[in-house]
C-alpha cells in the first residue's frame, strides 16, 4: 500500500489482513502486519485479532502468543475471539501450560470465557 502511494489507515490495513487469514493465506497476512507495522501505523484489536489467528493457521504458537503479549504494551484491550486463537495456536503447539496461562490472563483481565475459549483450551 505504501509502495502505490495510497493512503492508508488502520481500517484499510485490517481488511487487508483479515482478507488473507480467512482467506487461507496467513503468510501473507503476517507479512502485512510486519509491512503495517512498519509504516507506524496505529494497531487496533482488530489487528491483533486477525494476526493471532494468522499464527495459529500458520501454526506459530509462538509468534501468536508474542503478538498476544504485545497488545498489552500497545494498550489494546483483550477480547475473546484474539484470546482465543491464542489460545488455540498454544493449544495446537502442544503447550498446554500456555494455554492455561492464557486462561489465566483472561480471567484476570475480566475477558469473557466464552465456549471458543473454553473448546481451544480443552483441544
Amino acid at each position: 500500500m505504501a509502495q502505490n502511494k495510497v493512503s492508508s489507515d488502520t481500517i484499510t490495513w485490517n481488511a487487508a489482513i483479515s482478507a488473507c487469514e480467512r482467506g487461507g493465506n496467513p503468510g501473507k497476512a503476517l507479512q502485512l502486519f510486519d509491512v503495517m507495522t512498519q509504516c507506524k501505523v496505529e494497531c487496533d484489536r482488530f489487528t491483533f485479532t486477525a494476526v493471532i489467528s494468522a499464527c495459529e493457521q500458520d501454526g506459530d504458537w509462538q509468534k501468536a502468543l508474542g503478538i498476544f503479549n504485545s497488545m498489552a504494551q500497545n494498550r489494546v484491550d483483550m477480547e475473546p475471539v484474539g484470546c482465543s486463537a491464542a489460545i488455540s495456536a498454544c493449544g495446537k503447539g502442544g503447550q498446554w501450560q500456555k494455554t492455561l496461562q492464557l486462561c489465566s490472563v483472561m480471567v484476570g483481565n475480566k475477558v469473557d470465557m466464552d465456549v471458543i475459549a473454553f473448546n481451544a483450551a480443552i483441544s
